[in-house]
């Protein structure tokens, strides 16, 4: 039932940005298990995302794969996601070549319904936020910052539901900064407390 309700909702967001884009885009729907107390939510997908069909499969991906092992979790137990499903890029004129950028407004602005209709069909008890613009989008505060609250776990409402929202860096933050790699290993040291506490898996 899930399933085809997310397959439903994820016809329309592309119906929506074909319309928007006039033009077919490549998109990139959540992906795992439908059923899971467990949410991930992520930015936007890249190139190597894009190119096969799934979230989080990139560089960030890695480093993801060493987040979930942390925590002691299967992949193929969590759902994972991005609250923007098509890569936003830039393109350099000395080069010629195209690379990841951050959503804009107007990106998000268009796919937040569709972050929510997501969220209301999957009905986790825990959703894990993945840097800033997943964060913004669940608290509904654009002034908010992930450096103000990572690794402290807030009661939302969202989505006409209600669940706990754990705001962790995104794991591709530690690609560039790795200045923030004790910190975002403590942070899921607490969030796997957290889980074990709350018989989350």
């Amino acid at each position: 039932m899930k399933k085809q309700e997310l397959d439903a909702t994820n016809q329309l967001y592309q119906d929506k940005l074909q319309k928007y884009f006039n033009d077919e885009v490549s998109l990139v729907f959540g992906d795992g298990n439908v059923d899971s107390e467990i949410v991930l939510v992520g930015e936007a997908p890249g190139k190597t995302e894009v190119e096969q069909g799934r979230p989080f499969v990139g560089q960030a991906g890695k480093n993801l794969e060493e987040f979930i092992t942390i925590l002691g979790i299967a992949r193929e137990k969590l759902y994972i996601t991005n609250v923007v499903k098509f890569r936003p890029v830039k393109y350099s004129s000395d080069t010629g070549r195209e690379s990841n950028r951050t959503p804009n407004k107007e990106e998000i602005r268009i796919s937040t319904d569709f972050i929510e209709q997501e969220l209301s069909i999957i009905k986790p008890k825990l959703v894990v936020s993945l840097g800033n613009i997943a964060l913004r989008c669940i608290l509904k505060d654009d002034k908010t910052t992930i450096g103000m609250l990572h690794g402290t776990p807030i009661d939302v409402k969202f989505a006409g539901g209600s669940f706990v929202l754990f705001p962790l860096y995104h794991p591709a933050s530690i690609i560039y900064n790795r200045a923030l790699k004790d910190v975002y290993l403590q942070d899921l040291l607490k969030l796997r407390d957290y889980m074990n506490n709350k018989s989350l898996h």
